[in-house]
């Protein structure tokens, strides 16, 4: 069974930063077609760092050159590295993955693996 594991979030004030850690099981985690999503309340869930199928990072405009996705392969962990945080990031945040057999396999397909969420919350 596949599960994903998020800690980190919590409350900061604008400009601070968080690392969120999302601990992957349940298959062999090759950090191919893993990443980050968050979802504000009233709005649709939103891409914000992920590592494609062939491991190379893609952010979305709002976030880059503050967050960073990095990954520890021999602890099947992800971690988004969040800096200058601004009111406009809180968030609950979700670690989503898919399930590709080897590099470039296919293109990632999000929405079948989620974590429960862990929340970040930016005050001005």
């Amino acid at each position: 069974q596949v599960q994903l594991v998020e800690s980190g979030g919590g409350s900061v004030q604008s400009g601070g930063s968080l690392r969120l850690s999302c601990t992957i099981s349940g298959y062999t985690y090759n950090g191919y077609c893993v990443g980050w999503f968050r979802q504000a309340p009233g709005k649709e869930r939103d891409r914000v760092a992920v590592l494609d199928s062939y491991g190379t990072s893609d952010y979305a405009d709002s976030v880059k050159g503050r967050f960073t996705i990095s990954q520890d392969n021999a602890k099947n962990t992800l971690y988004l590295q969040m800096n200058s945080l601004k009111p406009e990031d809180t968030a609950m945040y979700y670690c989503a993955a898919d399930i590709i057999p080897a590099r470039g396999t296919r293109q990632c397909a999000w929405g079948k693996y989620w974590g429960q969420g862990t929340q970040v919350t930016v005050s001005s």
